[in-house]
């Protein structure tokens, strides 16, 4: 079975609340490194988003906590697909965070769409994008999500 796209990251100083656990805008923030990690390794990089004029829109976010992470502990956050259209114009990410022992520390799901940036409204993903969106392990929940854009 194939595995999820995986980085490892420690939290920093500057991911910490006030009771010294990882505040929620750094899961946010991690789970999109890792979003863009992933194209950047398929070829899709800041400055190839650049010249396509397009980017991935979130247009909702759901963070769930199973475990406190604390300062400087390791942890790795995975990448899946958990929803896609048919045409890669909509979909719902999942970012799962293990820590230590690899016990789920939180997930996060993230659902968008592709904006094209001249136009200001979201678009189909060139086929490249979209084929990297098809190619992400699917979680178990996966489904079909309708496309966002007219025909």
């Amino acid at each position: 079975m194939p595995e999820p796209f995986t980085r490892e990251f420690h939290v920093r100083w500057g991911d910490l609340d006030f009771n010294g656990h990882m505040k929620n805008t750094a899961y946010l923030d991690t789970a999109a490194d890792v979003r863009l990690m992933y194209f950047d390794s398929r070829g899709f990089s800041l400055r190839e988003f650049e010249r396509l004029r397009i980017g991935p829109v979130i247009q909702q976010e759901e963070l769930q906590y199973f475990r406190e992470l604390r300062m400087l502990q390791v942890f790795t956050v995975t990448l899946a697909a958990a929803g896609l259209s048919e045409d890669g114009s909509r979909f719902r990410l999942r970012n799962e965070f293990f820590g230590e022992g690899g016990r789920l520390a939180a997930r996060v799901f993230s659902a968008g769409g592709w904006l094209d940036q001249s136009a200001r409204r979201l678009t189909r993903p060139p086929e490249g994008i979209a084929e990297a969106m098809r190619d992400l392990v699917r979680d178990e929940n996966f489904v079909v999500l309708p496309s966002n854009v007219e025909r």
